[in-house]
């Protein structure tokens, strides 16, 4: 009996995917200019203002995230903006 090292090496590989994963119940979006990465909570896709911003993103990126989370259309000040009000949603 012994251990199989490829299950080793793809263990490493999934550890190291992980650091950049959201947490459940949340997921990672990119805004602004520099693409800054934001986690936020899956409750926010049922209101109406974030879905307003989802459309947007669809209208201007289409259904490519090649980094692995949405891009969103908005400057950082105004997302951050929008989602302290969602906090009180």
């Amino acid at each position: 009996m012994g251990f199989r090292l490829p299950r080793i090496v793809n263990a490493k590989k999934i550890l190291r995917a992980t650091d950049h994963m959201a947490p459940k119940g949340y997921f990672a979006v990119y805004v602004g200019e520099n693409q800054k990465r934001f986690v936020i909570p899956v409750s926010y896709l049922n209101n109406p203002l974030f879905q307003d911003l989802l459309s947007r993103a669809e209208e201007e990126f289409g259904y490519d995230h090649p980094n692995g989370g949405l891009r969103i259309p908005c400057t950082e000040d105004l997302f951050v903006d929008l989602t302290s009000r969602l906090n009180g949603y």
